[in-house]
């Protein structure tokens, strides 16, 4: 016997502890990855990472999703108030996700102070170094405008809050290529569009799914077109995320030597989780997208694109584990 939709958008609640409990294992998944990943990323490739790589990789996935769950929160909130302007949006998220990332970036910012160690004391903290250091720079800059867009997310403009979370972009690609990398601006711009699009699509995909289930009752057809528009803005964003991180492989790793480094190179190993998790997703996405375009199917919908965003939360962990990383050699 199967149980009834609570409308043509959203399958009816279920009762029960699953939910929380997968919330939970998700959680921890997310904590585990950058914890313990690089550890096994780097077993048997004689590779020697940063000290701390475990926790910066942590603090850098609060930041990437702080980042997205934001900045997706303003995206997708413009295409439901295109969907339906007099629909009451989902409670906002976007003041904890700022905080929550001004919180990880004040920690990095941190480590930079330390000459780029885990600081174990305030004495080990040069503060006054930052503003000397292209580094140090970069991590000002991404601490003052998580907290702009914590201030932001409060204001009667939220969407202002795009401004300061842009500069976090902006930061973030010149950060991972340094000025003796070669033609480092190309970089910058690759790892620029690719960011700003993945986070889009993650927090996008989130704050969608929020909404749905807030329309479940009043507004569930509403909630169905807005998955429908969703997913064509999110075709434009998986096309460009799979060209940019093509096009940042193939600049960091020659074309003769991707097949070797994708498994004796700890970038490659951890490059080749992300690119299978990637594919999970998008089979995903495709089923949902196929699902919802059925007028007898739409409730069915919703699981898959719900299983989207959790594979989704573990693509950024793996993500900010490939950035603590040490590079991959050019060969």
């Amino acid at each position: 016997m199967s149980d009834s939709p609570a409308g043509d958008g959203v399958p009816a609640r279920r009762p029960g502890v699953g939910r929380p409990v997968a919330v939970l294992v998700l959680v921890v998944a997310a904590a585990l990855i950058p914890m313990f990943g690089p550890r096994a990323a780097l077993d048997g490739t004689g590779e020697a990472a940063a000290p701390g790589v475990g926790g910066i990789a942590l603090l850098r996935t609060v930041l990437f999703a702080a980042l997205s769950v934001q900045a997706g929160e303003v995206f997708a909130g413009l295409l439901a108030r295109r969907v339906a302007p007099r629909n009451e949006p989902p409670r906002a998220w976007s003041a904890y996700a700022s905080w929550a990332g001004f919180a990880a970036a004040l920690g990095l910012a941190s480590v930079v102070a330390a000459g780029n160690l885990i600081p174990h004391s305030l004495a080990a903290l040069d503060i006054g170094g930052l503003y000397g250091t292209r580094d140090g720079t970069l991590a000002l800059l991404e601490v003052n405008a998580f907290l702009v867009a914590a201030l932001c997310a409060r204001s009667r403009r939220p969407a202002a809050a795009l401004l300061p979370l842009a500069a976090v972009a902006v930061a973030e690609a010149l950060r991972a290529h340094p000025g003796t990398e070669d033609t480092p601006l190309v970089g910058s711009a690759l790892t620029l569009v690719h960011l700003t699009c993945a986070a889009l699509w993650v927090g996008g995909l989130l704050y969608i799914l929020r909404t749905m289930r807030a329309w479940r009752t009043t507004a569930p057809e509403a909630g169905t077109a807005l998955l429908g528009l969703y997913a064509r803005v999110a075709a434009v964003l998986l096309a460009a995320i799979t060209a940019t991180g093509l096009c940042s492989t193939l600049r960091r790793m020659p074309p003769s030597t991707v097949l070797d480094q994708l498994t004796t190179t700890a970038y490659g190993r951890t490059l080749l989780a992300k690119v299978l998790l990637v594919a999970v997703v998008a089979a995903l996405a495709v089923v949902a997208r196929l699902r919802s375009r059925r007028a007898r199917d739409r409730t069915r919908a919703y699981v898959p694109a719900r299983a989207e965003v959790a594979v989704l939360a573990v693509v950024v962990a793996v993500s900010a584990v490939l950035t603590a990383l040490p590079l991959p050699i050019r060969w």
